[in-house]
């Protein structure tokens, strides 16, 4: 080690402390760093191409120095130097996640939030740049949007969805059809009234981003409900932190169940994220199975459990429209709860065409858009 740089890089017995100009001394695993050497990317793929798997033995550094803004490692037992732009060592001095553009802070919303909603033109989308950017922030804060101008066709759907991700397949198929079946499998095909739900909650991994496309409506009633079941968990951790945190810890059974069907699924009702903040529901009473959890934990459990219930119910949360032909409207499926009030079903004709992306596409295509990433 080179001791005239004593004061800037220390060795340690697995690493190297390096004081960075900002913030001071920070620790550094050698492993890590031999792992993480910018030249262990391809500058074409921008996957990492280097194996630490491969090393034959425990990686430790010969010499460390400060060089400019830049740390120099020339490694023992190898013939490689390594060369660590400081500000990159910076952000992962003290085991914080790397600063993410597409965390936005979620905004809640309630009852009155109709004329608020964000709207984008079909159109415009297709040619703005800007245009998909605000959709898909208004989608990452509030997680909803209204998309307007639609053309009457199946096209459209797969145009609008498209730029936010793949198609992504359910047990409903590529899309679903959302009219009267004469053999109805769902509630939803039906003109009965459809309880306040998430999606496909009885597949591991729900769909997450969906998109409802009104194609026809012209029927007497069928009104769309839609809530932000992250403004009705809030309210519930600042009113009832138990029954909150039952919901938010407590894996329940969901299912879907039909001739060639049988779909099981355990979730949390309340979904938290890496901040401790609540990031969605999972709800639907039309597809929860019987609950499998010990008698005397539903003691606790049930009373939590129809509280929320009875929270997503109340006016102060539900937002009453109606979905005019040649909108499309865009949700959150893991934090947006919605359904239908019943409606005459030889009034007229209600039409609406779905489909689902996924929530990580969405959150990548807005991070490239808005931020260059680590290998531009």
């Amino acid at each position: 080690m080179d001791g005239a740089q004593i004061d800037a890089v220390v060795a340690e017995e697995n690493g190297l402390t390096v004081t960075l100009p900002e913030t001071g001394p920070a620790y550094f695993n050698a492993w890590w760093l031999r792992d993480n050497c910018p030249t262990s990317f391809d500058p074409e793929t921008r996957e990492r191409g280097f194996d630490v798997f491969h090393l034959k033995a425990a990686p430790r550094p010969a010499e460390a120095r400060i060089e400019g803004d830049a740390l120099m490692i020339r490694w023992a037992d190898e013939d490689h130097v390594s060369r660590y732009p400081l500000a990159m060592l910076q952000v992962y001095a003290h085991g914080a996640r790397r600063p993410d553009p597409a965390d936005l802070p979620r905004r809640p919303w309630f009852a009155d939030h109709y004329p608020s909603i964000t709207r984008v033109s079909h159109p415009v989308l297709l040619e703005d740049a800007q245009e998909r950017q605000r959709w898909m922030e208004a989608l990452l804060v509030e997680g909803i949007a209204i998309v307007t101008d639609m053309p009457d066709t199946d096209a459209a759907l797969t145009e609008t969805a498209g730029l936010l991700g793949t198609i992504r397949p359910s047990f409903f198929g590529d899309y679903f059809d959302v009219r009267l079946h004469i053999r109805p499998t769902n509630l939803a095909y039906t003109s009965k009234a459809l309880e306040l739900h998430t999606d496909v909650p009885a597949e591991e991994l729900a769909p997450g981003i969906q998109y409802l496309h009104c194609r026809r409506n012209s029927v007497v009633g069928g009104q769309n409900l839609f809530l932000d079941g992250t403004a009705v968990a809030n309210d519930l951790r600042a009113s009832d932190p138990e029954a909150f945190r039952l919901l938010s810890e407590t894996e329940v059974p969901f299912y879907k169940e039909h001739d060639h069907i049988d779909m099981r699924a355990r979730q949390r009702v309340i979904e938290l994220d890496h901040n401790d903040e609540v990031s969605g529901v999972t709800i639907s009473q039309h597809l929860a199975d019987i609950f499998d959890l010990p008698q005397r934990l539903m003691d606790q459990y049930y009373p939590a459990f129809v509280k929320f219930g009875r929270m997503l119910q109340d006016d102060k949360y539900l937002m009453r429209f109606s979905l005019a032909e040649g909108e499309c409207i865009s949700f959150d499926n893991h934090r947006i709860v919605h359904g239908r009030a019943a409606f005459s079903a030889t009034s007229g004709e209600r039409y609406l065409r779905g489909t689902y992306t996924d929530r990580g596409e969405l959150r990548g295509l807005y991070r490239a858009m808005v931020s260059e990433g680590r290998f531009k």
